[in-house]
């Protein structure tokens, strides 16, 4: 996979900083679901709110 930083800011639902301050969660959990899941934001939700829980 690409690295989050090397990835275009288009291609990636959130920025880390983003997802980890909306959903409450640390910045690596967050870098981490982006890793998994991509562009996809419906999943990057669905993954925050699991770890957010």
């Amino acid at each position: 996979m690409t690295d989050v930083k090397d990835a275009p800011a288009s291609s990636l639902a959130y920025e880390p900083k983003v997802l980890a301050k909306k959903y409450r969660i640390d910045i690596e959990d967050a870098v981490k679901i982006l890793e998994q899941h991509g562009a996809d934001k419906k999943a990057v939700d669905k993954a925050a709110r699991r770890i957010a829980a």
